[in-house]
């Protein structure tokens, strides 16, 4: 994942640029070490697989360079991903990421693996959703508030999904000083 990492951080340089709130599609084939023990990817690899598309649309929309300028870095707080079809060895497939929106304390992504149907038509096979924050390199988190003033107040189609807000709420581990014991009940 290291080496695929930098493949697309170079080629995201010379990508089509993007508005921040336009659909990234990234490209990637499906590789020998991607592969679990039934022949397919394995369903680690679609989490990583998001996180490099993701890194890829922050670059293409200049946000990446904003959050340098900054001192600023994403961290993903929970992710989910539902799977339809499975990708095999050496499928070429894409990645379309897009910023949903924010509510008071984090961002919404959208990611969805896809391949030409047997009409050309793009097919999902998997479909991903990540709530993610972004901290500071001096310490402490960035404000919504913050973010938009760097990037631009979203669009109006710009909005999360009810379901998702109720799934964040619902998943939402304790505060890193809170306490957070493994009890098994």
């Amino acid at each position: 994942m290291f080496w695929r990492t930098i493949l697309h951080s170079i080629i995201s340089r010379f990508g089509p640029r993007l508005d921040h709130f336009e659909v990234a599609r990234t490209n990637f084939v499906t590789l020998p070490t991607d592969q679990d023990i039934l022949r397919h990817m394995n369903n680690g690899v679609y989490l990583s697989i998001m996180d490099v598309a993701r890194f890829d649309m922050l670059h293409r929309n200049g946000v990446w360079k904003i959050f340098l300028a900054r001192g600023w870095y994403p961290v993903v707080v929970a992710e989910t991903i539902s799977f339809r079809k499975s990708l095999t060895l050496g499928q070429r497939f894409t990645v379309e990421s897009r910023i949903l929106g924010f509510d008071e304390k984090a961002v919404y992504v959208e990611q969805r693996f896809v391949r030409p149907d047997a009409e050309g038509r793009p097919e999902i096979y998997a479909h991903g959703f990540i709530r993610g924050r972004f901290l500071k390199r001096t310490g402490g988190v960035v404000t919504i508030d913050e973010l938009l003033e760097a990037i631009g107040v979203a669009p109006d189609n710009v909005t999360v999904p009810q379901w998702l807000l109720e799934w964040s709420d619902d998943v939402t581990m304790p505060a890193t000083r809170a306490p957070a014991p493994s009890l098994w009940s």
